[in-house]
Parts: structure tokens; sequence; C-alpha cells
């Protein structure tokens, strides 16, 4: 089927990023996806999720203001919704990849630079594998599409259910919390670790376990599931993490090196074939979408440049859609103090800001930890609306260190949740 400049496995983020950018840079491109055009992002992750937190947050608040209205919330509709916006997306990213060889097959290597797909054979200059991610399983508590479900599988559930037991208290089980709990699902929420969110700062996590317990929702943290009579939940969501979709690719044929089915990349994202590299979920370093995207521009700039640059960045937003929203960018308190670094803490409550009664969101809190010798932000932890949206003023702060005083004396909007900044640092 002929050569091509570059050849990627895979049309998620990471991906499409990857092949945008050669077909701007004048490369000739193939992009090859076996299932669904988008990946898990725009089908199954981040976009069908977030539509559905936002809709189910706008009933909840809308049921706690018209408290005489008799509100319903209509989840068919919402599922109709959800496919129609996905489909809309789906049309756009279409339309983008004009002038992109887009092939819809599996792909095998067989060799380092051919890659055998249903019609024929692609032969590569460079080859870009981003195979992207699954949910992980329990040994003991295998999914059946039906009462043991994933991420995956419950976007797709035709009703609402009476209760709801979901394992793993991670990015993916709180924002679940979240939107069952919204719509008056008996949510519970157990964790083994002795906090839900084990990678965050534990000030913001434990405000997150308090609000959550305080709307209703039962969380167990330290918990073994074995321990537990799930008998008595409806259905039972498994959200303990994500595997690297590594098999069937050949790999093993070319000698590619993995560990637990991750593909093995350098700093600049290659692995220990010259010409494959590898981005995203398969190489499970940090599982975000936007570092997944930002990985796969820059790489394609590297492969046609002189001097090119690592591609491990050293700061990554996070960012939680549970209710409240949380976002981090750089190091949490506790981090710092392993680090034995010299810093102090700021802090603002959402209660001393305007916007947030306005939005009646008022349990939050702005935490900046900052270098006392350089006036610099390590990092910042945020609970509270609007979050992630503000973490990124804290980004381009902590990546390109800037001084505090300089920070002091910008002019933030007001009414807003991001004058909040300010307001810690006063």
């Amino acid at each position: 089927m002929g050569f091509y400049d570059l050849v990627i496995i895979g049309a998620g983020w990471a991906g499409i990023s990857s092949a945008i950018r050669a077909k701007n840079l004048g490369l000739k491109v193939a992009l090859i996806e076996k299932e669904i055009l988008g990946g898990t992002c725009l089908n199954r992750g981040c976009i069908p999720t977030k539509y559905f937190l936002n809709q189910a947050k706008l009933y909840f608040k809308a049921k706690n203001i018209y408290r005489k209205q008799n509100l319903s919330f209509d989840f068919k509709e919402l599922k109709t919704k959800k496919d129609l916006l996905v489909q809309r997306l789906r049309l756009s990213l279409e339309h983008q990849l004009k002038g992109i060889t887009y092939i819809n097959s599996s792909a095998t290597f067989e060799s380092a630079d051919t890659v055998k797909v249903k019609d024929g054979i692609l032969k590569g200059k460079n080859i870009i594998i981003a195979s992207g991610s699954r949910p992980q399983e329990l040994n003991f508590l295998k999914f059946d599409k039906k009462r043991i479900l994933s991420s995956d599988e419950i976007l797709e559930l035709e009703e609402l259910p009476k209760s709801i037991l979901i394992v793993g208290a991670g990015i993916i089980g709180c924002e679940f919390a979240s939107f069952f709990n919204f719509l008056g699902v008996d949510v519970s929420l157990v964790e083994i670790f002795p906090q839900i969110l084990p990678q965050e700062d534990k000030e913001i996590a434990g405000r997150l376990e308090r609000n959550f317990k305080k709307r209703g929702i039962k969380v167990y943290t330290s918990k073994d599931l074995r321990e537990m009579d799930i008998s008595i939940y409806e259905i039972i969501l498994v959200s303990v993490g994500r595997t690297p979709n590594t098999e069937d690719l050949g790999l093993e044929k070319i000698g590619i090196r993995l560990e637990k089915n991750r593909i093995i990349t350098d700093d600049y994202l290659r692995t220990n074939i010259y010409n494959i590299f590898a981005i995203g979920d398969c190489t499970n370093k940090l599982m975000l979408a936007h570092l997944a995207s930002y990985q796969g521009r820059n790489l394609v700039d590297n492969l046609i440049s002189d001097n090119p640059q690592k591609l491990i960045p050293q700061y990554v937003p996070s960012c939680i859609f549970s209710y409240p929203e949380i976002a981090r960018v750089g190091l949490t308190e506790d981090e710092a103090k392993k680090m034995n670094l010299d810093f102090e803490v700021y802090r603002l409550d959402f209660l001393g800001l305007g916007m947030a009664h306005v939005l009646e969101e008022t349990e939050g809190l702005i935490k900046l930890i900052v270098d006392k010798k350089n006036q610099t932000i390590l990092g910042a932890s945020i609970i509270g609306a609007l979050s992630t949206e503000i973490i990124g003023i804290l980004t381009l702060a902590i990546q390109n260190q800037i001084k505090l005083d300089c920070l002091k004396k910008t002019i933030f909007a007001h009414p807003t949740i991001s004058e909040g900044i300010l307001e810690a640092l006063k």
C-alpha cells in the first residue's frame, strides 16, 4: 500500500495529534485504527463522561434551587445526546484528517519498518505506536458486562441502578461517584489505600471525602473489597486503573522491549528500535489525554529537528471532574517534605471568594507550595469550582518559574475564581 514518512498505530488523542502535526509539516502520513476514530477519550472516556457529569450537575443544582418544582431526569435522553455529541466531534476529526491516509484495520509488525493491515503492507520511515489502554480487571472480580462493569460499559447502561459499588477511588471512581450521586443513586466507594485519590494532596483528598460523605456517598478507605458483602449492590463498577493495549501488534516478533505490557521508551519516546516510538497510554507513564496530545505534537517536531528535545515534561496538570472539582500541578505538600525542600504553604478558602458565593460553591481551597528562597511556586492543588480551568494559570507560572512578586502585580479579573490565586499570595 505504499511508503510513508510516518505510520501511526492508534487514532486516539496521541495518534491524531501526531498525524495532524505531521500533515501540517508536509509529511506523508498513514494513521491506523482498529476500532473507532477518536480512541478512548472521545468515545468512552473524557468527552462522554464529562458530558454526563455536566448534565447531571445541572440537574442536581436546579433541583436544589427549585425545590418546589417536580424536576426529573431522563437518563435515556442523556445517552442519546451523548452519542450525538460524540458523532459531531468525530465528524470534525474526520475533516481534520483530510490529506492523511486513514485505515480502519488492526495492525501487526512484520519488521521494524513494515506494518501489515487488512488490505496489504505499509512501510514507514518512522513508526509511532499510540495503541492506548483499556480498563484493568481484578483477578477475583472479572467483568461480565452485566453487573460487573468497567468504565466502558457503565456509559451504556439503559437505566439508572438503585445502588452501585465503585471499586477504586482514583480519578474515574470519584468522577462516577459524583455522577451517580447527582442522580440519586445509592453510592458506595471503596479504596484499598488510606485515602481516596491516593496520588493527590492529603488535605485536598480529605476535603473531597468529607464532601462525599456529607452528600450521602458511603466511603470506605483502607478496605479490601474481599472483606465486603458485594451481593447487596445492583451494579459494581471496577475502576482500579488501566492496562496498555500492546497485545497482537507483533512487538515480540521485532524485539521491542516490554515491561508488564507497557512499551519501554527513553526520554525522547523512542523504543529500543531506533525508528519506532511509543506515546500515550501504551507507555503507562501518565495516562492523561492532554499529555498524550503534547507527546504526539512534539515527537513529530523532533523527527524533523536537528536538535530534538526531551519529551518527559516536568509539569503536567491533572484534572478530576468530581464534585467539587480537583486540579493539581507540581508537588504536593507531602512530596515537598519528602524532598526536604525549604518551602511554605499559602492557602485560600473559597469562602473568601465572591464568585464562589455567586456560584453557590463555597466548599473549596487553593493550596500553593512555594519555594522560600526563590519565591516561586513548586506545586498547586485546588479543590472547588472551576479548578480544572484555573490550573492552567498555575501550570504556566510553575513551568516558567514566575516570581511571586510578578504574580502579585498581575491584575486578575473580579469577580472570578482565578483571583483566588492572588488572594492566596497576600
